[in-house]
């Protein structure tokens, strides 16, 4: 038997044993995962970000013994198992990938994804094309899904020079409301236009805006930890620092973490 499919069979068997054996995994229920998943999503998302295909493996564990409890919960409940579950991902697949199962051509990815959309919409027709990127997403990357799907059925700009240019419009909108007092409503919005376009950028040049902000904060983090280290090897805090000494260590910390 296929080396794989035997680990995958081990896994289940084990849910069943603690799920009726251990008093916690047996008081669980899919409320109570929820915000566990979204924990162990977050520290896979971490693992990646970090390159660290040791700690990617380990979470990805960690995230498929989630998936075998909510399917383990479905199953008692006598709504679905796991069987349902990967069926249902096996046809979702072969039916959006025509390319690959049917007779349908493509010529690149992004014809892949608008047949994705176009297959989606048509499958299921009271569906909204934004109805697929979840209300709980962090802003900045629903933004960026949110043009994902809309230019999966057409409506982006042309190019990425285009796309560019409503950048620069929004820059200067939002430059021309910082000129006017008591405004700060009218700030907000453009500050939050200017923030949309630019996740609507990346799409253009192949960045997602939550993975490279996410570089960034950590960079940001190791440089400003030299910053105090260097306060603390003088004998005080950060906050007694001049500026001009910060910017002299944070000089330094650039070299360390480029």
């Amino acid at each position: 038997m296929d080396e794989r499919l035997l680990a995958f069979q081990r896994l289940l068997d084990i849910m069943d044993k603690v799920r009726a054996g251990c008093p916690w995994d047996g008081a669980q229920t899919i409320q109570s995962l929820r915000h566990l998943t979204i924990e162990e999503t977050y520290e896979l998302s971490q693992a990646i970000l970090n390159e660290d295909l040791d700690d990617v493996k380990k979470e990805l564990g960690d995230l498929m013994l989630h998936l075998v409890f909510y399917a383990k919960i479905g199953q008692e409940k006598g709504a679905f198992d796991i069987a349902d579950v990967l069926n249902g991902i096996c046809e979702k697949m072969i039916v959006r990938h025509p390319h690959i199962f049917g007779n349908e051509k493509v010529e690149n990815a992004d014809q892949v994804e608008q047949n994705w959309e176009r297959i989606k919409l048509e499958r299921e027709h009271n569906r909204s094309v934004l109805g697929g990127v979840p209300d709980g997403l962090p802003s900045l990357l629903k933004a960026y899904r949110m043009h994902q799907k809309t230019a999966g059925v057409g409506f982006r700009w042309p190019s990425a020079d285009k796309a560019w240019q409503k950048v620069e419009e929004e820059k200067t909108e939002l430059f021309s409301e910082l000129q006017k007092p008591d405004n700060q409503k009218n700030i907000e919005e453009e500050y939050g236009d200017l923030l949309f376009a630019l996740a609507a950028y990346g799409n253009y040049i192949g960045v997602n805006p939550d993975d490279a902000l996410e570089k960034t904060n950590m960079k940001f983090r190791k440089r400003f930890g030299h910053v105090e280290q260097k306060a603390r090897e003088k004998g005080t805090g950060v906050q007694n620092l001049s500026l001009d000494e910060m910017i002299a260590y944070w000089k330094e910390a650039k070299t360390l973490f480029p």
